[in-house]
């Protein structure tokens, strides 16, 4: 791992916390990579987690065929990267660049999951840095778009830590565990 992603994941955690981050991602190998249809059962078994699941709008039992379907099917504005530790999926983004319209062509939305084992622990800040690079450097994004769940605190500090505002709230936005559950829309603008 180079110092300029342990920057980042130290910046983005509470010092206690970054410390111990800082610590574990040291001694492992993290690369960060394009996803690929191959990909497909370390995404389906990624999103089957509690925690991964509770913070998506994913649904129990994912299908390993609809993950083969869904990373093949990529279109040229799609973007999925992994986050691999010693070649395992530990974490996945996606980015879904503009343009839906000719007036929306500045704009990207992302979406992401990290495995429940490594929550936590600097996967999520190593793959939003990523997206936000590709955006920034290399699309010519200005603007990035997600929804979080209001309850998913460990997402609002590290997208908060990273540029994104919340803009607004979704009341009643989806089901999820017998209950309605509200989302904010965040945005990074430059």
């Amino acid at each position: 791992m180079n110092l300029g992603i342990l920057g980042v994941l130290l910046a983005a955690a509470p010092p206690a916390a970054a410390e111990r981050a800082a610590k574990e991602l040291a001694t492992v190998n993290l690369q960060i990579r394009r996803a690929e249809p191959a990909d497909y059962k370390a995404a389906c078994e990624l999103h089957a987690q509690p925690n991964a699941l509770r913070g998506t709008l994913q649904l129990p039992f994912p299908s390993e065929e609809k993950w083969k379907e869904r990373l093949a099917k990529h279109g040229d504005n799609d973007y999925g990267l992994v986050a691999c530790v010693d070649d395992r999926i530990v974490g996945i983004v996606h980015l879904q660049a503009g343009p839906w319209s000719a007036r929306r062509a500045h704009v990207g939305i992302l979406g992401m999951a990290v495995h429940d084992q490594w929550a936590g622990k600097g996967i999520g800040t190593a793959l939003v840095k990523a997206v936000i690079d590709l955006a920034d450097n290399w699309l010519n994004l200005s603007r990035l778009e997600l929804s979080v769940y209001t309850d998913n605190e460990p997402a609002l500090r590290l997208y908060k830590k990273l540029g994104f505002e919340v803009e607004g709230t979704h009341r009643k936005y989806a089901f999820r565990e017998g209950a309605y559950v509200d989302a904010h829309t965040m945005a990074r603008v430059r």
